[in-house]
C-alpha cells in the first residue's frame, strides 16, 4: 500500500505530537520512547524517497521543514 507524502507528513506530525508529550517514568514508557523513535526515522525516510510530484505546479505549497514543532502555550 502506497501513502501520499501529506498522509506520511501527517503520521510524521502525529509521532512527533506523542514523542512530544510523553514522559518517561518507567521501562514501558522507554520502551514506547524508543519505537516512537524508530518510527519517526522511518516515515522521515519515506518522506525523502517519496517523489515531490505532489507538490509540483502548485503555487504556495511547500515541504514541510522536518524538526520539532513549537510548543503552544
Amino acid at each position: 500500500m502506497a501513502l501520499t507524502r501529506r498522509s506520511i507528513a501527517t503520521l510524521l506530525d502525529l509521532v512527533e505530537i506523542k514523542l512530544s508529550c510523553i514522559e518517561v517514568v518507567d521501562r514501558e514508557d522507554h520502551r514506547e520512547v524508543k519505537a516512537l523513535r524508530a518510527c519517526r526515522e522511518e516515515l522521515r525516510q519515506m518522506l525523502e524517497r517519496q517523489p515531490a510530484r505532489a507538490l509540483a505546479g502548485r503555487p504556495g505549497l511547500v515541504p514541510m521543514p522536518e524538526g520539532p514543532q513549537p510548543s503552544i502555550g
